[in-house]
């Protein structure tokens, strides 16, 4: 790949959207760079022999650093949607994250403030993107992220128990759904209902450690 370092003037640009110093921007360039490049090595030549053309950050690419960087072991649902919610700005599209799409997700993943990360959440919930989190979505979510117990005759009564429950505690203004006022208004009452649907983010420990990794590495 071209470019080993960022233009000082996307540099900077970055650095006033972002919750990155210029240093760490630096070095998510260099970690942007590396990924792409082996994700290019790794995928299969063309018919003609030709090496594959990687655009950016590819989903699997997304799915290995979830995991093994930011040890997001979530439902696969959950990382789907986090791939697919992800902000890809104007011209993004649907497919692989250029660097500065990838690296605005990171800054709301890693130091988001509280309604970037309510931000992120909702809409990796919000499954058919109308703006409601829905009973039927609730039950899609939480039916993935619970295990089946052993003797359960029917585990779906047992979700359906449980979104009922989360619905009281969410739906603020009792119209049967949860908007993102609901959820918002519920988060601030009680904020472990967050993550009430499925893990969307990295713990605290995981963001220090690659932080900290990060920085050293510059």
């Amino acid at each position: 790949m071209p470019n080993r370092k960022l233009k000082e003037r996307h540099l900077e640009a970055l650095y006033r959207v972002t919750h990155f110093s210029k240093n760490e921007l630096e070095a998510l360039y260099s970690m942007y760079r590396r990924l792409v490049t082996a994700a290019q090595a790794a995928a299969p030549a063309s018919a003609l022999g030709h090496p594959p053309k990687i655009e950016g950050i590819d989903q699997n690419t997304f799915r290995d650093v979830m995991h093994n960087t930011f040890d997001l072991v979530t439902e696969e649902t959950i990382l789907e949607r986090i791939w697919v919610t992800w902000e890809r700005g104007a011209n993004g599209g649907e497919g692989a994250l250029k660097f500065e799409a990838w690296v605005k997700g990171l800054s709301v993943l890693l130091r988001g403030n509280n309604e970037e990360r309510l931000a992120l959440c909702f809409r990796v919930y919000d499954l058919n993107y109308d703006g409601f989190i829905t009973k039927d979505e609730m039950f899609v979510l939480l039916k993935n992220s619970l295990m089946k117990q052993p003797g359960d005759e029917d585990p779906d009564e047992g979700v359906r128990d449980l979104v009922e429950l989360v619905l009281r505690k969410m739906d603020i203004d009792k119209d049967g759904k949860v908007s993102l006022d609901d959820y918002r208004d519920a988060v601030q009452q009680e904020p472990l209902l967050l993550e009430a649907f499925g893990q969307c983010l990295p713990s605290k420990r995981h963001i220090a450690v690659f932080l900290k990794n990060l920085v050293s590495k510059t």
